[in-house]
């Protein structure tokens, strides 16, 4: 173990269920990291691991975790000593465990295993529907049947784990960023009231648990980032008093520069001054970020306050089915052809739903892709080559398999230069919902599972964050543009998109600091909210972060649900920024 005084390098191995294996090795050969930290579980991803638990009880958990990287990876793990945190748990976390147990065995090595316990309140489902449990964003009532429940726990049940020894820590849902956080509270012994460098190391972990994003991926100005193939996964070198810097390993590709981690920071927040999670509210307004050297970036100024007395609680719902069908068309007018045809079809399946006594749809949507459908009155293509993408929710699986039968049919009776089925005839899938509340925290017990011995975790229960308390959301200075010609967003500044639930946020940096004073005079919410007006955003909020001179947008209500409640094509507001680095103003 590092000194308490020095430093300690922290990889980012996973920023998904579903990441490339490239990564470990990657981090392992070059990288000279003290520990690997891995990042699985998107709300959908929970719902998904309930089903595979009910199916069979020693599942529940990211399989690939164990099977793949802990397999090619273990004998070095431990032959380094080095130590690794995971949110692989799922909704098994102990299952989890035990077939890692299981390998390690089969490999000859012994490991000390510690597991997050706490997380899972599936089994109060009933307690929480009788206490009358509203959401907490759109006040619907708890719902009938749940597929998972579970508190987004926080980063001190790890730095418990890791000061018992634990070789591998395995939660369950933990915010992001925990998984980091939880390492660098161990190695430096930080307190739970040591709020500034918990916002800190909170702001690393956002930085990197998204893997590649914050080293190139997904980057605005995606020509200059170099060796896609070979893109570096993220390292974090901490010191004990919270400064960080952000680099990848020598000889891979990809770009570490202010303006690609200064995306990733503003990738799926809300308010900037009131970042929150389980161990501290974080400000990150006055976050500067410095070129230290190539494919270093210093990062420095987050401010942490107390956190909130409550822990987040997220459960996840089957609500009807829905099925989605890709159509090509092409020829002269194909964008026209193609809503012609999904409008047709539409009307056709619904007719036949009536006469058959089958349930209507509950809702709709027909989008092209290559017509530039997501940039609404801004689009501007004249495509002779498109992809009809058409969907349906409905309460009953018949209906949508009378959509999947009827959706063929118009390959040969409708527009000319139909091409046929992309992927084939659709089939319906369920459409899972998100339902999210707040739990105080008194209201959850926490336990470190190791080899078998429970032990219960204190948890700090003081709150009081006051955000009436913070200054304003706006900082900006305002300066008229020349109005002598007009430019593309693009041109002053790059963004970087997200989603939570059913919000989209924006967040816009100027490339030059002195275009910022234009920008913030003319990016005002209500433009933002005309340039998304096809989204119908029932309102749209703008937060200053003067320290990377940037501006976060929030859009409330325009996913259609988000994730997999969604039937739009971007569902998780990644093209948000690019929708709007399209817009014309004054330069």
């Amino acid at each position: 173990m590092k000194a308490k005084t020095g430093k300690v390098r922290i990889g980012g191995a996973s920023g998904f269920w579903g990441d490339t294996a490239l990564a470990v090795p990657q981090l392992l050969a070059a990288g000279e990291v003290d520990y690997l930290v891995f990042d699985y579980l998107a709300e959908v991803t929970m719902s998904i691991l309930a089903a595979q638990r009910t199916k069979d009880a020693s599942a529940g958990y990211a399989h690939d975790f164990v099977h793949i990287m802990m397999r090619e990876a273990l004998p070095q793990l431990h032959a380094r000593g080095i130590r690794v945190v995971a949110n692989a748990g799922g909704v098994n976390p102990r299952a989890c465990r035990d077939a890692l147990q299981t390998l390690a065995a089969e490999l000859g090595i012994t490991l000390k295993i510690g597991v997050v316990l706490g997380d899972d309140l599936v089994t109060r489902a009933n307690t929480f529907r009788d206490a009358g449990v509203t959401e907490m964003f759109s006040a619907a009532p708890f719902p009938h049947r749940v597929a998972s429940i579970n508190a987004y726990l926080g980063a001190l049940p790890i730095a418990r784990a890791l000061a018992a020894g634990c070789d591998v820590v395995i939660t369950g849902r933990c915010v992001d960023s925990a998984v980091t956080l939880g390492v660098l509270m161990h190695e430096f012994g930080w307190s739970a009231d040591a709020y500034d460098r918990l916002a800190q190391g909170t702001l690393a972990g956002h930085l990197i648990e998204c893997g590649a994003q914050c080293t190139g991926g997904l980057f605005t100005d995606w020509e200059t980032v170099p060796d896609w193939e070979n893109i570096g996964f993220p390292i974090v070198e901490a010191s004990a008093d919270g400064s960080f810097v952000i680099t990848k390993a020598p000889g891979t590709g990809g770009l570490v520069t202010p303006a690609t981690v200064g995306e990733q920071l503003l990738y799926e927040i809300g308010d900037p001054r009131a970042y929150f999670v389980p161990d501290v509210s974080c400000d990150f307004t006055q976050v500067r970020m410095t070129q230290q050297a190539e494919h270093r970036v210093l990062v420095s100024g987050a401010i942490g306050r107390p956190p909130t007395a409550q822990y987040k609680v997220s459960a996840t719902y089957a609500d009807g089915f829905r099925n989605t069908g890709l159509l090509t068309i092409a020829g002269a007018d194909a964008v026209r052809k193609a809503q012609r045809t999904g409008a047709a079809l539409l009307a056709r399946m619904q007719r036949m739903l009536e006469a058959r006594g089958l349930p209507p749809f509950t809702e709709t949507r027909i989008e092209v892709l290559g017509g530039e459908d997501m940039f609404g009155a801004n689009a501007k293509a004249c495509a002779c080559e498109v992809v009809l993408r058409m969907s349906a929710k409905a309460a009953s699986k018949d209906s949508l398999e009378l959509f999947a039968r009827e959706f063929a049919p118009a390959a040969t009776s409708m527009a000319p230069g139909t091409l046929g089925l992309v992927g084939g005839r659709p089939s319906p899938t369920p459409v899972v919902r998100l339902f999210s509340f707040l739990l105080d925290k008194s209201d959850v017990a926490i336990e470190i599972d190791i080899n078998g011995e429970r032990d219960v975790v204190a948890i700090p229960l003081r709150g009081g964050f006051d955000l009436a308390s913070l200054g304003p959301a706006r900082s900006h200075a305002n300066a008229a543009a020349d109005g002598k010609r007009l430019v593309r967003l693009i041109t002053l500044a790059h963004g970087r998109s997200g989603d939570k639930g059913n919000t989209a946020n924006i967040g816009i940096i100027a490339r030059r600091a002195e275009d910022l004073a234009a920008l913030s005079a003319w990016l005002t919410p209500e433009r933002v909210a005309a340039h998304f007006a096809h989204r119908t955003p029932s309102r749209v909020e703008r937060f200053d972060l003067p320290g990377l001179n940037a501006i976060n947008f929030v859009l409330h209500d325009v996913l259609g649900g988000g994730g997999m409640a969604s039937l739009h094509t971007d569902n998780l507001a990644k093209a948000y920024a690019q929708v709007l680095l399209t817009m014309e103003l004054p330069g």
